[in-house]
């Protein structure tokens, strides 16, 4: 089945603005002119891509559709870079917020060397930004999922350790014994998303304290730690310094824990994304661990 260029880049257009008249905007046309592209569009897939709500979305027939549609897109735009026409390809890419502050930071200087492509990064937790690449919305995503998205090819690039680690006078205040009151200690989680601390609680016979504090900022979660508003999961980076500095210490009878990463990207001849790519892996190999994935167990 082959689909009309105009039509698919219609459709990405009405999923990136969120309306039919925002879209037509976007493409100088009327919004008459939108729906007539969508309805043939729609009648050649012989099935509804585009929910009318507010904003509008494609539904689940409509995402692959909007994925070729970008596809196209950023063909056509290297296509037109190389024949020098001041063309700037577009590279949307999914990353988790802590791989954005600390090992993922020298993609950033690659591709500043390469004046022609704009890098436009979503920040959103490794667990779910593959959802990113299947809805179309990324052609590139940092993941912990091993199983690559419809179209998409994948690579294991490391892991990144987190160790469980609070203030040293938070941890005397809730020490028991050898161990910690794991249902007592006020937690510090990174947003709704973020469940790596509950796998550890669960292994320790515990649930989530009354107290659980949300600090959506990779620094700031740090700071927070040192703050001693609760316990949560440090970087090696951040542990390493807050060791040195003597301001956290890690929790008693609690291991780090490796979250393997991915690499999943469009299966596409792309010379922009294969550059990106390589940039990923150089930053990857340097960066992260090479360790398999550990797990939180209760200590024996």
């Amino acid at each position: 089945m082959r689909f009309d260029p105009a039509q698919l880049e219609t459709l990405v257009a009405i999923t990136e603005e969120g309306t039919f008249e925002a879209a037509a905007r976007r493409l100088h046309v009327t919004p008459s002119a939108v729906s007539q592209r969508v309805r043939a569009l729609e009648q050649a897939a012989g099935q509804v891509l585009v929910r009318r709500t507010t904003p509008a979305t494609a539904t689940e027939a409509g995402a692959p559709l909007v994925r070729l549609g970008r596809q196209l897109r950023l063909l056509a735009t290297e296509a037109a870079a190389t024949l020098g026409t001041g063309d700037v390809v577009d590279l949307a890419v999914a990353v988790n917020a802590d791989s954005l502050a600390t090992w993922f930071r020298p993609v950033l200087a690659d591709v500043a060397g390469r004046p022609g492509t704009a890098l436009r990064l979503h920040v959103e937790d490794q667990a779910y930004s593959h959802d990113l690449l299947r809805g179309g919305e990324v052609l590139a995503a940092v993941t912990d999922e091993p199983v690559p998205v419809q179209g998409c090819v994948v690579e294991r690039l490391g892991g990144i350790r987190y160790t469980p680690a609070a203030a040293p006078w938070l941890v005397e205040r809730h020490r028991r014994g050898r161990g910690i009151d794991w249902a007592a200690m006020p937690l510090v989680v990174y947003n709704e998303k973020d469940h790596l601390q509950d796998a550890l609680l669960a292994a320790h016979g515990a649930g989530r304290p009354p107290v659980v504090h949300r600090v959506p900022s990779t620094a700031d979660f740090h700071a927070a730690l040192r703050a001693g508003l609760g316990w949560g999961m440090l970087l090696d980076p951040q542990l390493d310094e807050s060791l040195a500095a003597g301001d956290a210490v890690r929790l008693p009878g609690a291991r780090p824990v490796v979250v393997p990463l991915y690499w999943q990207r469009w299966r596409l001849d792309s010379p922009a994304l294969a550059a990106l790519t390589d940039d990923v892996r150089r930053s990857a190999r340097a960066g992260l661990r090479r360790t398999a994935t550990t797990t939180p167990r209760a200590p024996a």
